[in-house]
């Protein structure tokens, strides 16, 4: 759970494989929260007192949700599922679910020659993007979440992502 902000964000950890990067839930806080304060403090959105989940979970598992909830049969990185509207209409406070493999991110990681933890924090910002409505389906819409991405990670001194590689959105 956040202690220094108005988002509550509990961070579950599934896979036995994040017991090598124990601080990953601190920094996945941190990011999720960032990003809650960001996107808030642009357009105004009342999130005081929301709820996000995050499960850290590994590649089996984020599978089988990408193959149930999207029909795709394949590893990716993060996954989110946001809280439909007419529940948060009614008073939910739970945005919604965000859910990270560990070896996808790993492996993206070593890839493109980014620390393991700069992309976990990476990736925790982009779910959570999604989750207060960010998409990058088109064209102008993903530059306007890869600029929110870039501000958030600025301020959380984590070097642009997309600075010398093409945006890594596996999830789509």
């Amino acid at each position: 759970m956040s202690d220094d902000s108005s988002i509550e964000v509990d961070v579950l950890v599934e896979a036995d494989a994040w017991s090598a990067f124990p601080e990953a839930a601190g920094l996945v806080i941190r990011a999720v929260d960032a990003a809650c304060e960001g996107a808030s403090s642009e357009y105004e959105l009342d999130i005081d007192g929301a709820e996000i989940a995050v499960k850290l979970t590994d590649d089996a598992s984020i599978r089988l949700l990408n193959r149930d909830w999207r029909g795709k049969d394949y590893a990716t990185n993060v996954l989110s599922f946001p809280t439909p509207e007419m529940a948060r209409a009614g008073g939910d406070p739970h945005l919604g679910d965000i859910a990270i493999a560990f070896e996808t991110l790993a492996r993206e990681a070593a890839e493109e020659g980014k620390p393991f933890a700069d992309h976990l924090v990476h990736l925790a910002v982009h779910g959570t993007l999604h989750l207060l409505g960010y998409d990058h389906e088109v064209a102008e819409d993903a530059e306007e979440m890869e600029a929110m991405e870039r501000r958030v990670l600025a301020g959380l001194g984590v070097p642009d992502p997309y600075s010398e590689t093409e945006p890594v959105h596996q999830h789509d």
